[in-house]
């Protein structure tokens, strides 16, 4: 399984600023995640980035190679 945290944030301009981090620890909280998110809009280290969080999702994926 292939397991991914989605960082969901709105910008200035009222679109979405995703920032998906890849193998996300297994006990995760929501506080954990919402303080990493207040720290990314703190830094203002993006150009056009996030000003307000939105969401935050884990996505949790199965890949079968074939080939």
């Amino acid at each position: 399984m292939a397991k991914t945290l989605r960082m969901i944030f709105n910008t200035a301009d009222d679109d979405q600023f995703v920032l998906s981090v890849a193998d996300p620890k297994d006990d995760l909280t929501a506080p954990e995640v919402e303080s990493a998110m207040n720290a990314i809009i703190a830094t203002d280290a993006f150009v056009a980035g996030p000003v307000s969080i939105d969401s935050a999702e884990i996505v949790d994926r199965e890949v079968i190679e074939l080939l």
